[in-house]
């Protein structure tokens, strides 16, 4: 398709998928309409955030046309939280954490920068009608944390739960076949069992047990109270808003008006809270000119890459369950996944771009396939011949995700970073008593003893199943062999005590040298610019976020490497059992909903793969 047609088929998108805009839309037709009428910039700024939703890792660049708001990443968070430490218009913080949906490590990460406000002596306020505990956990970061009168305080501690599908491959006439290498690589438990093994309660006891005691800390810390304390309080909510102040736990219960009231008065009344502080509006229209604002809308539409000519540290993300191939652009976000070419080119654009002095790299990955994960492990030793790399890890870096990481020569987690579940998996669904449940039955003819492992048709025989664990052990030894070389000396316990599939928190990882420090994605990139010797630098996302034309665009050179990963045809989750409840199951219960669809994917990597690096459980947190 020509590509200007193209463009004028993404607006014609556009105009299609609403005829009411929404609250975005209109602002920005406004600013087209008078872009002149913004208002000057104040003396006096008050810098409101708002978080809703899931807090991105990976950046995305979608235009207010398509949806209310643009998707926030962590990166962008803290960049613009640090400049509004820096800035010295700013005079206090407001950050809305009502609708906020925030990974573990991502907490710690902005607890953190919350807390570096008080260095500089501004207040930090968050405000809300009710708060859960991570997200209670998070805002304890702040200075002063308030509450609407009779709103709720959900401080009951956190609770994790995993899906077992084993009841559901037998409701269709499926059978799970599998092994693994070791005991605690209990990944494949939840299609074989409908409930966990010892291994594996034994590794979520010492998982949860240090997971609630990082939780405890950061609120001890934010709040001044002692650990016990805490713990006390935990077991005593929930609390509504005023138990909540008398507990100590909040500084106020007010309405939003009195809140904002209690602002003016103490910052007076030329102070503006700007709802939009720092953000990096890519949209912006130059003047009121219409041929200017065509020229805008091809610009948004097609924008020209940046070209970066002072040093920088570019970030490459891992991100999503880890696959082979060629990450396709989405109309709402990132793609579903971390896909081993798109990261290779990444990382090796990075190794030859002599702007890129080091390179981060952020994992948040629960693993997936060992190839892929091989492929960007390799990719990454490339770059490390030439420039420092440094892993940041987010919510998780397990499994595949820890694999990735052995080219570096520093790995930073969060305390609750759930990381290494060093092992492997291998198997297969068979699907011969589905199909006789429908009256079709399969006659096969094979030439070659092991022609049919991968079959579905039956299970394993004693010889495949041989030849399986035989592979699966040669992909253990070099992932272990990987880890050993990567950590040496720094292990405090013999291999064979770390790995066999065991997951750790980070703050567990750097007890046991899996990791070397404990510290979020801004200590990392301060880590590395030092390690190359920068003074100022950029910091650079590679590749960079897909425009809305690269979402329309045909990558033609490339759909062997989309059908090469496996993603023609269906999926499980388009199974009728599961369309049938998905949708009640999203409105009642959208947690669980998310992590039986997490699992289900995994179910799908095993069905391409035969063999892979994932972490035990696809665990639901809150």
């Amino acid at each position: 398709m020509n590509p200007r047609r193209m463009i004028w088929v993404a607006v014609g998108l556009v105009s299609s998928v609403s005829l009411q805009p929404t609250a975005a839309q209109f602002d920005f037709l406004k600013k087209m309409a008078n872009p002149g009428a913004m208002p000057s910039e104040p003396t006096k700024e008050i810098a409101y955030f708002k978080i809703e939703g899931e807090l991105t890792e990976t950046p995305v660049n979608i235009p207010p046309l398509f949806g209310d708001d643009m998707p926030m990443s962590l990166k962008s968070l803290l960049e613009r939280l640090k400049e509004a430490r820096h800035d010295n218009n700013v005079v206090a913080i407001v950050l809305d954490l009502q609708d906020a949906a925030i990974g573990l490590g991502q907490i710690e990460e902005l607890h953190a920068a919350l807390r570096k406000f008080a260095a500089i002596d501004k207040d930090v306020y968050v405000h809300a009608d009710s708060l859960p505990t991570l997200n209670y956990a998070a805002a304890t970061g702040a200075s002063h944390i308030s509450l609407v009168p009779t709103g709720e305080l959900w401080l009951t501690g956190i609770y994790g739960e995993a899906p077992y599908l084993r009841g559901t491959l037998d409701k269709i006439g499926c059978k799970a076949d599998f092994e693994q290498f070791e005991d605690y690589k209990t990944a494949a438990e939840m299609i074989l069992r409908t409930g966990p093994s010892p291994q594996a309660q034994e590794m979520m006891k010492w998982l949860f047990d240090d997971l609630y005691a990082g939780m405890v800390k950061l609120i001890a810390d934010g709040r001044k109270l002692p650990v016990e304390k805490v713990r006390a309080l935990i077991d005593g909510g929930p609390y509504s808003a005023e138990d909540a102040l008398k507990a100590g736990l909040i500084d106020a219960v007010q309405h939003r008006q009195d809140f904002l009231a209690d602002l003016t008065k103490r910052y007076g009344d030329d102070a503006e809270i700007i709802l939009d502080y720092a953000e990096d509006d890519p949209f912006a229209i130059p003047d009121d000119n219409i041929f200017a604002a065509f020229e805008f809308l091809m610009e948004m539409l097609n924008p020209s890459p940046k070209v970066y000519t002072e040093p920088s540290v570019a970030i490459v993300y891992v991100e999503g369950a880890i696959m082979t191939g060629e990450a396709e652009p989405s109309l709402f976000g990132s793609a579903d996944g971390a896909f081993s070419t798109t990261i290779r080119k990444a990382l090796d654009k990075a190794a030859e771009d002599d702007t890129v002095k080091a390179v981060i790299l952020r994992v948040d990955s629960p693993g997936g396939s060992a190839l892929a994960s091989e492929i960007i492990l390799d990719a990454s030793r490339r770059v490390a011949e030439k420039k420092p790399v440094v892993v940041s890890m987010g919510n998780v870096a397990a499994s595949g995700g820890y694999y990735v990481t052995c080219a570096s020569e520093t790995i930073f987690a969060d305390a609750n970073t759930i990381t290494a579940s060093i092992g492997v998996l291998g198997g297969k669904i068979v699907t011969t008593p589905m199909w006789e449940k429908l009256g079709v039955t399969w006659h096969a003819n094979r030439r070659g003893k092991m022609a049919g492992m991968m079959s579905s048709a039956a299970t394993f025989s004693d010889e495949e199943r041989a030849k399986i664990r035989g592979y699966m052990k040669t992909v253990y030894e070099i992932f272990r062999g990987h880890v050993a070389k990567a950590r040496g000396a720094k292990l405090t316990k013999p291999i064979e005590q770390i790995t066999g599939g065991r997951v750790f928190t980070g703050q567990q990882a750097l007890e046991l040298g899996l990791v070397d420090r404990i510290g979020g994605l801004e200590d990392a990139i301060a880590h590395a610019a030092k390690r190359a010797g920068l003074g100022e630098y950029e910091i650079r996302v590679i590749p960079e976020p897909p425009s809305i034309f690269d979402m329309f665009a045909q990558h033609e050179d490339d759909e062997y490497l989309r059908i090469g990963a496996g993603r023609v045809g269906g999926s499980f989750s388009e199974l009728p059992l599961i369309q049938a409840a998905l949708p009640t199951m999203a409105t009642i219960d959208p947690l669980r909903c998310k992590a039986l669809l997490n699992a289900i994917k995994r179910i799908e990597l095993v069905h391409q793969e035969g063999v892979i690096v994932m972490m035990p459980e696809e665990l639901s947190i809150r």
